[in-house]
């Protein structure tokens, strides 16, 4: 069993299981790999043992955890409607035998049971309250879902693929100013110790490109060296945190002047816009 401590967060890697285990207070959250480059989670309520799934697009994969830990799940929370985030849904439901809620933001989201809107709150277990972030963009329909409880109320949040570690998602659906208005005002108006569990591993490939645009910040630098050792050494570089998204991640930097400066950019959305286009090409 391997322990790590960085940005005050506990993290271990049971060997052999294909899985991480952050720990909180009252809630846990497991972190199960699928497909080449995805990220399912498990939610997991102390108290009670019940969880919900957020993104389960391998649902037997899914299901073995939630047997696995003698779990009970209660929901799903789709982030949004692509194949390789909600394409498991109607498979997971044909695979339990009680009651499960499928939450997202569209009635496009497949077997969706709820569709919810920003501010919307759900209730898991006895201590956890989920609040609905609407942050459009990379498509209309997409929602972070933030977790918190009594004793850990800056909790975790769930990005899907808005923000990535070191990066964000493509605006297939949306502009420069919405994801200005998820990345800046929304997402990045959370607690600096929020744990950040995005929908891909794509965090170091992410700094690299961060380093050519930023490649001056030592937070970024070494972030990068971090995440690289990790990676080689097996580990998930999630979760995350919210401050160490605004320290390194250039689209969560766009409001600094230098940064501006060295995009050419004539204000924060023309630095969204301009970065996200030397991203798409890197």
């Amino acid at each position: 069993m391997m322990f790590r401590t960085p940005s005050a967060r506990q993290f271990w890697r049971i060997p052999g299981l294909g899985f991480s285990q952050v720990r909180t207070f009252a809630m846990h959250v497991l972190t199960i790999p699928a497909f080449s480059d995805n990220y399912m989670y498990l939610l997991v309520d102390e108290k009670t043992n019940q969880c919900a799934a957020v993104d389960p697009a391998e649902p037997k994969k899914l299901l073995a955890e939630v047997k696995k830990n003698d779990l009970t799940l209660t929901c799903v929370l789709t982030t949004h409607h692509h194949w390789d985030h909600a394409g498991g849904n109607s498979e997971l439901l044909s695979l339990v035998s009680t009651p499960v809620r499928v939450y997202g933001g569209s009635m496009g989201v497949e077997a969706i049971t709820d569709q919810v809107s920003h501010g919307e709150t759900i209730s898991l277990g006895k201590d956890i309250t989920i609040t609905c972030l609407h942050t459009p963009c990379h498509t209309k329909d997409h929602i972070c879902y933030y977790a918190t409880t009594s004793d850990q109320p800056n909790g975790c949040v769930f990005t899907g693929d808005t923000l990535f570690l070191g990066g964000c998602g493509r605006f297939f659906e949306g502009t420069a100013g919405q994801m200005y208005h998820a990345l800046i005002e929304i997402l990045g108006k959370l607690a600096g110790s929020t744990k950040v569990y995005c929908g891909h591993e794509y965090t170091v490939k992410n700094l690299e490109f961060a380093k050519t645009v930023d490649g001056e910040n030592k937070a970024l630098l070494e972030r990068m060296d971090t995440c690289i050792k990790m990676r080689k050494d097996g580990q998930f570089t999630v979760p995350g945190t919210m401050q160490e998204e605004l320290d390194t991640n250039p689209f969560m930097r766009v409001t600094d002047p230098g940064l501006q400066a060295r995009v050419k950019a004539t204000d924060a959305i023309d630095a969204m816009k301009i970065v996200r286009q030397m991203k798409d090409r890197f």
